[in-house]
């Protein structure tokens, strides 16, 4: 977002604590931000009846109605306009509802401006890339309303522009989804799934991690290990994905995006799905994306090789993988050449 659009963006800050709404306007207006206030959800219901604006900055916990009230009334009657929630307290749950329920980021208080600068201009961006979505879909629905077929390939292709976009920003990320498809075609292959099931599973690897549009970069790409906060906060992605794609991708599609970090034996966070109760894209996926992950280069180790990376898979199944799976992805690296230096070749079977 280039300097000379920030004087469009009017921003409302809703806190009950008025030094916090002052310093917030103070450092966004310096920016070139137009900034208005509000102490209660009432008086923000108010602001936004008469003056519009492109993006709210709301505060959680504040006396009277809670500013999670507020997050679903803005979403359902001002849909253009993003939101981001601010917390003193760290409560993942209440995060992921408000995640689910349509805010755009998160802030911990208190925050450094930069933290929030970098916040309030992801949440323009995402919001933006929303409504471009939605014209397109809504655009294609009218002018070629008989083919609803092309009107969900096209638009899925728009999620699989956003994911390319997101990853080609991180070196450690780059190309990550479509080896993960790939990896994941080969062995639903070798696993004899049906075509319908491949169709799924195909848009259900490439979009499994658009939930990360709502991951703190900073905390995706650190270089240290995560706290037990930090770790819950990137596993909102497979939450959050689901909601992203359901106006294009059928349930299938999104049963694979929510469940791909669910664990075998059920002891992931937050996880209530076990064994072969996960769907089944989902647990190919889950190999497979981890497969990638490891014989990647990572902030906060380098790649491991092929074999040491297929030999953890192999001990992790049964607890973290399913079995069936395990051995269809050892049974590829058995009869085909795969891997050339960590990189998928092909998808298919070649003998």
């Amino acid at each position: 977002m280039g300097a000379e659009s920030l004087s469009e963006q009017r921003v409302l800050i809703v806190d009950d604590e008025e030094l916090m709404r002052r310093a917030i306007r103070t450092k966004l207006s310096k920016e070139g931000f137009t900034c208005l206030e509000a102490s209660c959800v009432s008086e923000a219901l108010t602001q936004l009846k008469t003056s519009p604006v492109n993006l709210v900055i709301l505060d959680i916990k504040m006396p009277g109605r809670p500013g999670t009230e507020l997050l679903r009334e803005i979403r359902s009657t001002y849909p253009e306009t993003a939101v981001i929630m601010a917390t003193a307290v760290a409560d993942t749950q209440t995060i992921v509802k408000c995640m689910k329920d349509g805010a755009h980021d998160y802030i911990p208080k208190p925050f450094e401006f930069d933290e929030l600068l970098l916040a309030v201009g992801n949440a323009l961006v995402k919001s933006r890339i929303e409504q471009e979505i939605k014209y397109h879909l809504d655009y294609l629905e009218q002018t070629v309303d008989s083919q609803g077929k092309q009107i969900r390939q096209l638009t899925l292709g728009s999620f699989e522009a956003l994911v390319m976009a997101l990853e080609a920003k991180d070196e450690y990320t780059a190309g990550h989804s479509r080896r993960v498809v790939k990896l994941a075609e080969a062995i639903a292959v070798e696993m004899l799934l049906k075509d319908e099931d491949l169709d799924n599973l195909h848009w259900g690897a490439l979009l499994h991690d658009i939930g990360k549009i709502a991951v703190d970069p900073s905390i995706q790409n650190k270089p240290d290990k995560l706290t037990k906060e930090e770790y819950r906060h990137i596993m909102i992605h497979s939450q959050i994905g689901p909601s992203i794609v359901e106006p294009v991708a059928n349930k299938g599609i999104q049963e694979i995006i929510l469940h791909h970090h669910d664990r075998y034996d059920g002891k992931s966070f937050g996880q209530e799905t076990t064994g072969e109760d996960i769907p089944m894209g989902a647990r190919i996926v889950a190999v497979a994306d981890t497969f990638d992950a490891m014989t990647s280069d990572r902030p906060y180790r380098g790649a491991l090789s092929v074999e040491e990376a297929c030999t953890e898979i192999q001990k992790c199944s049964g607890t973290q993988f399913d079995p069936v799976v395990v051995n269809a992805f050892h049974s590829i690296c058995h009869y085909d050449s795969l891997f050339m230096e960590g990189k998928l070749r092909t998808g298919k079977r070649t003998s």
